[in-house]
């Protein structure tokens, strides 16, 4: 993540807590970075020297037109600045900044397959078990992991797969 993107990420919820607004800006974040990831075209356009600014601001607009005032600001500021190409990490800063205002922490979880809404609440029950806050959850799928889950919270790891313990039941054999 460039420095860059921080400062303007930090300064767009800056001017969204001055707004009252930073629950939709929020919205309006995921929103960009779900779509920029999902379409090829709208990264080309982003990424292409040879696609003037205006074309640029005008297709962006476009897409988000129901951004919010405040993400529309950001679309013109980037463009001004030439750093549209920033505009996913902005997003992706922004979100991150949002969640630690908020007491939320991202929690990876690597399934066999991807959760259902059973095994969600187990595993958002069981992240606020181990670290005493509610966390927002980034599920990967990893058939390697056999069944079970392996969570990760910052710097804290559990791993409760199938691989893992029959890795541990092999150690025990072998010993």
């Amino acid at each position: 993540m460039s420095r860059a993107a921080i400062r303007y990420a930090k300064a767009v919820l800056s001017l969204a807590q001055e707004q009252n607004v930073t629950s939709d800006i929020q919205k309006d974040m995921q929103d960009i970075t779900a779509t920029i990831d999902n379409s090829a075209e709208l990264r080309m356009v982003l990424n292409s020297p040879l696609i003037k600014s205006d074309v640029k601001l005008a297709s962006v607009k476009e897409i988000f037109k129901s951004a919010k005032p405040l993400t529309q600001e950001l679309f013109q500021t980037l463009i001004n600045n030439k750093r549209i190409l920033l505009l996913k990490d902005v997003a992706k800063q922004y979100q991150v900044l949002f969640d630690a205002l908020n007491n939320v922490q991202i929690a990876k979880v690597t399934t066999a397959v991807p959760l259902d809404e059973a095994m969600t609440t187990l595993v958002k029950a069981k992240v606020k078990e181990l670290t005493g806050s509610d966390a927002a959850l980034e599920n990967i799928v990893d058939d390697s992991i056999i069944g079970g889950f392996v969570l990760r919270v910052g710097d804290l790891q559990y791993n409760a797969s199938i691989a893992n313990r029959l890795t541990r039941l092999r150690r025990e054999l072998s010993n």
